[in-house]
């Protein structure tokens, strides 16, 4: 089917489906999660085709983001089931006042409509874009890359089958067929369909969307994300919390990627932090840092690089104030955090780094939807209108206003 006609019957379906309750959308999450179950088997061999093609031509690490499992997909029937458990965003009367004549003004949360979604490699995006998605009253519309495209289609059966055996039309959740670039610029632009866009993946692709799209468009993902080191923070706290923040999982968004310490405990810290990551890191170091531990010296670009792997870039500061600018100056906007036992320079931390989740003594790999409290999540927003952060169900609703009158005239 090609793009212009999954678009068209998306936009059909919701229209023509008016807003389903709140029962029926649990049960239908809950049926998808345990379709899920039932057809893993189906889903880990169209993976392993996906895994087959890119060995060898992605990096390893990307190749973990790309691998399912049975534990793995599991995790996304879960996910699609604490969907289902919480409240409904839809609904929801956010402000009422009576006008002096007597009309009633409701500002009622609302779908927004058809929502869009362009990724890359992550199979599990395809589950949790559909949960959040529908959940919220939504039809949505899955994009996948080429090389992860067989999982997501297999996924989307599933959740398609859940779908029609409930009654629901299966257009609410879609798969795009096409995955070359034009189909991209289609959905793009494709104003009478899309009412809104959030892309998920690399700088390439947030800044194709941000950049060409007529229609709304989230900007999501891109994580330069720091961490710093304060004179006053306990040394062994901020070594565990950068390595998890480093290695846990170097390959998203919310991974560390520069790590800034100030002068005054480096030579103390940059060894410990060195021991600790081993040889599994490679270190991008200013020449500051080169007088402690050994790595690469960095280059021009390295304060301003998504590794998405095992590298670290590291510089010495003079003070958290250096540090904020430095922050100000190279982060993505997504996620920052600083160690440090002194109070008043946490705080500081906290009210001047623009970033959508800023931490004091903890990693920034907790920023998501799950450990946020959402579920899971449909993307992270770096941008500051309509959604920041973790976008969960509230966050694909928007609002209208119902005025109730008996007459009024003006």
């Amino acid at each position: 089917m090609s793009t212009q006609e999954i678009l068209k019957k998306s936009k059909e379906a919701w229209t023509n489906t008016g807003l389903i309750d709140t029962d029926t959308k649990n049960r239908v999450l809950r049926a998808m999660a345990e379709q899920l179950r039932q057809d893993t088997d189906k889903i880990l061999e169209a993976n392993n085709t996906d895994v087959e093609k890119s060995r060898g031509i992605i990096s390893d690490v990307m190749l973990d983001r790309l691998l399912l499992s049975r534990e793995r997909i599991n995790g996304m029937a879960e996910g699609i089931s604490a969907v289902a458990e919480l409240p409904d965003p839809v609904g929801v009367v956010m402000e009422e006042h009576t006008h002096k004549n007597g009309m009633v003004i409701k500002k009622v949360s609302v779908p927004i409509g058809v929502v869009a979604i362009i990724y890359e490699s992550r199979p599990n995006v395809t589950s949790d874009a559909a949960a959040l998605a529908f959940k919220s009253g939504n039809a949505c519309i899955l994009r996948s890359g080429k090389e992860a495209w067989n999982s997501a289609n297999a996924v989307v059966n599933s959740l398609r089958t859940a779908l029609h055996d409930c009654g629901i039309p299966k257009e609410f959740v879609s798969l795009i067929e096409d995955t070359d670039r034009r189909s991209a610029n289609e959905i793009m632009t494709a104003n009478e369909y899309v009412d809104l866009l959030i892309p998920r993946g690399g700088h390439g692709l947030i800044s194709a969307c941000v950049n060409n799209a007529t229609v709304p468009c989230i900007q999501t993902g891109t994580g330069i994300c720091h961490i710093y080191v304060d004179t006053d923070a306990d040394l062994e706290m901020a070594v565990n919390i950068v390595n998890n923040a480093k290695t846990s999982r170097p390959s998203v968004c919310n991974a560390c990627e520069v790590c800034l310490v100030h002068e005054e405990i480096a030579g103390e810290f940059l060894p410990m932090l060195q021991n600790a990551i081993g040889n599994r890191v490679e270190l991008r170091l200013d020449k500051a840092a080169a007088e402690y531990i050994n790595g690469k010296a960095a280059g021009e670009n390295d304060f301003d690089t998504e590794f998405l792997d095992y590298i670290l870039a590291v510089k010495i500061v003079r003070d958290a104030e250096e540090a904020i600018a430095h922050i100000g100056k190279h982060s993505t906007h997504h996620s920052e955090a600083i160690i440090t036992e002194n109070h008043v320079t946490a705080e500081k931390f906290l009210n001047m780094v623009d970033s959508s989740s800023v931490y004091w003594n903890a990693s920034t790999r907790f920023t998501d939807g799950g450990e946020f409290g959402l579920g899971c999540e449909m993307g992270i927003s770096t941008q500051k209108l309509h959604a920041r952060g973790p976008m969960g169900l509230r966050e694909l609703t928007t609002y209208k206003y119902k005025i109730y009158g008996n007459g009024q005239i003006r």
